[in-house]
């Protein structure tokens, strides 16, 4: 192949390697130059087509696998302890905005999914917004998407030391002691091999699955019932009596947006692990298309319940609502078994986390972005240096839990918004200048389209933007994040000067 832009054309590999991607470009020797679709040198394909950045990944996961990683990644530490705050803040309101920002994540799932059937890719949109955008915003995607995840997993162990903080016996254990053994504990399940890391995360996924059933069918049983809990009658007047459905007013609920956007913070793995899947064309596509009516079931079903069975005052910051209801019932030990859920919750997010940042820092390094050793994959095919760089900036999590224990998860949720957003919004990007591509001929269409584009995409990103301008009126730690915008601004200008000269070596001499 030369280093040109290739005019792309679509085809069936008789290869092993095709069953991930049974479509790639091939070349026809000729020139071709957009400035809306322009394959970089990290997206061009090798004779088993495979793109540079996607060599040394084993094709490992399941239809069973990425199934539940699909649930899971839309079930998380957002929900099992973030919904107590956002109860005490938002009081039943909770529920409108879950199903708001749960929409507009299946919208941005399934641009996703347009992404993924155009080219699967272990690099995410990271690897698309190459493809698209340039090499600068492949730089900028990639080093916001690890500020969430590294963010995302300060958040996770710093749950992790809460959960264990309720049962009394650890009440004197130091937040960061546990915050560091969790930390261990992925650690090593993210050295071991895709295969495992799948298998984890689906038996992982399927316990979360399991508890939010389980809520749901212990809580309806008991609503209907008719039996008072803690005193209390069950049932609608529990909102009618605590000042409604929007106790404190519209604007709590709407600034409660930012930190809701933090609940949906994973979906987007499912687009990573399409990288390593056996059928990325039926796997996908079922995956995402489930999403939705998870979000409707698990989300907002939880929190009509939650507030239908006990006032929203009785839920609180630092203890899941879940643990809370189940406490109430007086049954022995279901508060502990709860807890325990929640906890393989966190660990589950946190090793997702360690999965997605190994892959996205490799494929940066892959085009020049990140350090160059980022690039190195153990003998497991696991891209061990990314993964490790990752654990690094957790350990920054640990020093957080030992200095200001109280505060540490609010912090750190702020800025891996900035993350979420960020991300969400060059997938929304990616999409847009894809279905532009394929209109003027320079892309193979799809058969998986995001419904209502452009104009769902268009209203995605003003959804991101007015997310922005909410985090700002939630003093002070959402106006001190945005205020922090222009110091990100520059520390990543800064950096691009930095790797500049590699990454224009790198694609200068691409083969």
């Amino acid at each position: 192949m030369t280093g040109k832009t290739l005019w792309p054309l679509r085809t069936v590999v008789p290869s092993r390697a095709a069953k991930c991607i049974p479509l790639i470009r091939q070349v026809t020797g000729k020139r071709w130059k957009h400035k809306t679709h322009r394959l970089r040198s990290n997206t061009r394909q090798n004779g088993a087509g495979l793109t540079p950045t996607e060599e040394g990944y084993h094709k490992a996961m399941g239809n069973r696998q990425v199934q539940m990683i699909a649930i899971g990644g839309a079930i998380g530490t957002g929900l099992f302890l973030g919904a107590g705050a956002r109860l005490q803040m938002a009081g039943p309101a909770l529920a409108l905005v879950y199903l708001v920002c749960g929409i507009f994540s299946f919208f941005i799932l399934r641009a996703l999914g347009e992404l993924v059937l155009h080219r699967p890719s272990s690099g995410s949109f990271v690897s698309y917004a190459r493809e698209f955008l340039g090499e600068k915003a492949a730089y900028v995607a990639g080093w916001m998407y690890f500020v969430n995840w590294a963010m995302t997993g300060i958040v996770d162990i710093t749950a992790v030391a809460l959960y264990m903080h309720y049962w009394g016996a650890f009440g004197d254990v130091p937040q960061w002691v546990f915050a560091l053994g969790a930390l261990a504990i992925v650690g090593t399940m993210n050295m071991i091999g895709v295969k495992w890391f799948a298998e984890m995360e689906f038996w992982f996924a399927l316990v979360k699955v399991l508890a939010i059933v389980v809520f749901l069918v212990v809580g309806t049983v008991y609503l209907g019932s008719g039996k008072p809990l803690d005193g209390n009658a069950t049932g609608f007047h529990l909102i009618t009596d605590n000042g409604g459905f929007f106790p404190h007013g519209l604007l709590p609920a709407l600034v409660l947006v930012q930190g809701v956007v933090f609940a949906f913070a994973s979906i987007e793995l499912v687009g990573t692990a399409a990288g390593e899947c056996k059928d990325p064309q039926t796997m996908v596509p079922k995956a995402i298309n489930s999403v939705i009516w998870r979000i409707g079931l698990f989300y907002v079903g939880s929190v009509v319940l939650l507030v239908l069975l006990l006032p929203w005052t009785a839920y609180q910051a630092g203890q899941s609502p879940f643990v809370t209801f189940f406490s109430k019932l007086g049954v022995p030990y279901i508060g502990s078994i709860m807890n325990i859920v929640v906890l393989t919750a966190a660990l589950s997010s946190l090793n997702s986390g360690l999965y997605c940042t190994g892959r996205i820092l490799r494929s940066m390094a892959m085009g020049g972005s990140a350090p160059k050793f980022m690039s190195k994959m153990s003998r497991q095919h696991v891209p061990y240096a990314g993964i490790m760089a990752t654990l690094v900036v957790y350990v920054v999590g640990v020093f957080l839990n030992y200095l200001v224990p109280s505060q540490v998860f609010e912090i750190v949720l702020n800025f891996a918004s900035l993350g979420i957003i960020a991300s969400w919004a060059f997938i929304m990007v990616c999409q847009l200048r894809l279905r532009k591509a394929i209109k003027e001929g320079q892309a193979a269409d799809v058969s998986f389209k995001l419904p209502g584009a452009p104009f769902t995409s268009w209203l995605t990103l003003l959804f991101l933007l007015s997310v922005l301008v909410l985090m700002a009126f939630d003093y002070p730690n959402g106006t001190y994040t945005i205020a922090s915008l222009p110091l990100i601004a520059i520390l990543l200008v800064a950096g691009w000067y930095g790797v500049r000269k590699r990454v224009a070596e790198i694609h200068r001499t691409a083969p």
